[in-house]
């Protein structure tokens, strides 16, 4: 016997590493040294900085990857991979560096990876991140065979007094929303379960949809504001704290940003819950509490400013065409969140 007759192809995952070796490249900065292929990546660090700071994240997609696999479309699950590790690495303000990613499947199948690293590689050019390497890991009897699983590990940096930590943040700051793209890569198992317990199919067109269907519009990729917000920092708009909106909503992750003796104030209706949203209550008999607490429910991503800058950063944005409207501001208290319900 041989590792073949085991279910491990060694010359396929050679292939298959030859196949991708443009897209990993293309994400390349100049900081990158070597290339494709070795036992590590090496990665210079930028020059300019006087007490750098470098900031970690690792995150994966979660059962979302189940809907790609469904539906046999594998582009956008590789956006989401990186836009969860680097959305997350932003809120210290610091700049995306390099990306890995590990993939782990039941039989190396090289054209539906190679779209999972299509999809990665696409990430890490809206995040100005190098995809610095990865793992591919062939897993017979572990996973079944068309099944895969995906993580992601981003290293940012950041100049040690610019790292936002919640000590910038004071009472009376706005709290502005930053449109999401959909339910970006939470709350996936809930949607699963209401597509299957409400008898729908993926390729289901519902009104309150606009014309698509189920399956693209819960393939939709998580937003990644790495650009945007690095801007608006690189054009001297004052931003004292920032909340990446994941898994358990505005009520966990909002509050994660503030500092001590802190709280925050929502607006109520202060901005436009997107239909998908509607459709996941409506269809699931969802209450307001369980939505809030599971979903981002179409804010993607905070930023606390000064009131004085408010209208400035929201025009930035909108120049960007990425939606945003003051939704709170920050209040004496103990890290909740008031006004929610």
């Amino acid at each position: 016997m041989d590792y073949r007759d085991a279910g491990v192809d060694v010359e396929a995952g050679r292939a298959f590493v030859d196949q991708i070796r443009n897209l990993v490249q293309s994400t390349f900065r100049k900081e990158v040294l070597g290339g494709l292929g070795g036992f590590g990546g090496c990665f210079q660090l930028p020059t300019g900085y006087k007490e750098p700071v470098l900031v970690s994240g690792t995150d994966g997609v979660g059962t979302k990857l189940k809907i790609a696999q469904i539906l046999n479309r594998h582009d956008t699950v590789g956006i989401d991979l990186v836009g969860m590790c680097v959305n997350d690495v932003l809120t210290s303000g610091a700049e995306p560096l390099f990306f890995l990613d590990y993939v782990a499947t039941g039989k190396l199948d090289k054209e539906q990876l190679t779209q999972v690293v299509a999809g990665i590689a696409a990430g890490c050019q809206l995040a100005g991140s190098a995809l610095l390497g990865g793992e591919t890991a062939e897993m017979p009897g572990f996973y079944q065979v068309g099944e895969y699983d995906l993580a992601g590990f981003c290293v940012g940096i950041v100049e040690k007094s610019r790292m936002l930590d919640g000590s910038q943040v004071k009472v009376g700051d706005v709290a502005i929303g930053l449109a999401s793209a959909g339910v970006h890569s939470n709350g996936l198992s809930l949607v699963r379960k209401i597509v299957s317990d409400g008898g729908f199919a993926w390729s289901d067109t519902p009104d309150l949809l606009n014309g698509n269907s189920i399956g693209a519009t819960f393939l939709t990729p998580t937003r990644i504001y790495v650009k945007s917000v690095l801007a608006a920092l690189q054009t001297g708009l004052e931003i004292h704290g920032m909340a990446h909106i994941t898994g358990g909503g505005l009520p966990e992750n909002l509050p994660r940003c503030l500092g001590k003796g802190q709280a925050i104030k929502l607006i109520p209706n202060s901005w436009t819950i997107p239909p998908v949203f509607h459709w996941l209550a409506e269809a699931g008999s969802v209450s307001a509490e369980a939505m809030y607490n599971t979903f981002n429910m179409g804010i993607g991503f905070v930023l606390l400013v000064p009131p004085q800058q408010a209208e400035q950063v929201i025009t930035h944005f909108q120049a960007l065409d990425i939606p945003a409207n003051v939704i709170g501001e920050v209040i004496e208290g103990t890290g909740e969140l008031v006004g929610l319900f």
